[in-house]
């Protein structure tokens, strides 16, 4: 019998979480049957998925219309729907989570998009949602804004599982990696055991390419095309191999540190001339993870390459980029956009999740 393509990602230290989480999902058995079949280790969710989910089926509206007789609002009943589905996702990946001592197993829950500016909203939510969820393999996202970093260095400071969304541009990744760092001393500073805390860094990919790919004709960098975000991506993971290696670090890795994997996100193509498994081929390799929609592990399963690649060609990756900068496109300052527009988009679908939901609430 053929080799699971998808299963055979993890035999390269990398692994693969599924990118989506809805009820039918989870009571189908069809994410049993991904975990078993395909050897997926975790799940993602965000504002989208779950407006998807929502509002694209009726399994939530009889919770909607139950929540509703409270006095809560729009966004804590949203929450309170949200934080069912992941407890009982968490319920499904505890065995994963006990077999690989706390590496993976993990399921994401968001904070409020709406607070992706806001360093001590985001870090109050963050820890009421920890709270609420309470399940040690749950993760809660943070996007990697500039005030985001506060709130990820508190909220590894108190202990909690933080997923980092949102990263394009490597200096910013670095600064993500610094507040997990910090956050595990200070946490380690008061008094605590750091052995059970596990955060991912997640670094978006194919939005990268959308925005820069059309800019490359221009330049006469056309050979570039579909390739400025998988050299960022090899870059990142040199970033990471530094970060998390010499004294500083060592000294935390005694106390029981794990490391803060580099998550590859939006992974799908979106270019129809690429490769639809174009993104996760690319970036296999030890110590990472790919969260991957639907679609794109069922294109992995039939058609996927799997093969360490990851480090291959950081040569061409530096290059890549130097010509960039010599041609004059600035890349920080369009990962920077590509953020801004990220916040953008999630707070659009939320702000239609909540209306979704004030609509079902005066339906009898």
């Amino acid at each position: 019998m053929e080799t699971n393509k998808v299963k055979q990602i993890h035999s390269f230290g990398q692994s693969i979480w599924l990118d989506f989480i809805d009820r039918e999902i989870m009571s189908s058995g069809k994410l049993q049957k991904l975990i078993d079949a395909d050897g997926v280790r975790g799940v993602t969710s965000n504002p989208a998925i779950f407006e998807k989910a929502i509002t694209s089926s009726s399994d939530y509206d009889a919770d909607i219309r139950k929540l509703s007789d409270s006095d809560k609002t729009n966004e804590e009943i949203f929450f309170g729907l949200a934080i069912e589905d992941i407890k009982n996702a968490t319920d499904l990946f505890k065995g994963i989570y006990d077999e690989s001592k706390g590496v993976d197993g993990y399921v994401s829950l968001e904070v409020s998009p709406f607070l992706a500016l806001d360093a001590e909203g985001t870090a109050k939510q963050a820890e009421e949602l920890w709270k609420a969820v309470d399940r040690k393999n749950v993760m809660i996202k943070i996007p990697g804004t500039k005030p985001g970093l506060q709130a990820i260095r508190q909220s590894i400071g108190k202990g909690i599982n933080i997923n980092v969304t949102l990263l394009f541009g490597l200096p910013r990744y670095e600064e993500v990696a610094e507040a997990y760092i910090a956050g595990l001393e200070d946490h380690l500073a008061a008094g605590h055991n750091i052995g059970h805390i596990s955060s991912v860094a997640s670094f978006f990919l194919s939005r990268i390419d959308v925005l820069v790919d059309p800019l490359l004709d221009e330049k006469s960098l056309g050979d570039l095309k579909g390739e400025v975000a998988i050299a960022s991506a090899k870059k990142a993971y040199e970033i990471y191999k530094r970060v998390f290696s010499g004294p500083r670090w060592e000294a935390l890795a005694a106390k029981g540190a794990k490391v803060q994997r580099l998550l590859w996100a939006s992974t799908s193509s979106k270019n129809p001339a690429f490769k639809d498994t174009k993104y996760v081929e690319a970036l296999i390799g030890a110590d990472t993870v790919d969260t991957v929609p639907l679609e794109t592990i069922e294109a992995f399963r039939d058609h996927g390459i799997a093969a360490n690649v990851l480090e291959d060609g950081l040569d061409k990756a530096t290059e890549t980029l130097d010509r960039l900068k010599a041609a004059g496109i600035d890349l920080d300052k369009l990962t920077q956009q590509l953020e801004d527009e990220g916040i953008d988009k999630f707070n659009k679908p939320f702000e239609k999740l909540l209306n979704a939901i004030e609509d079902q609430k005066t339906k009898v």
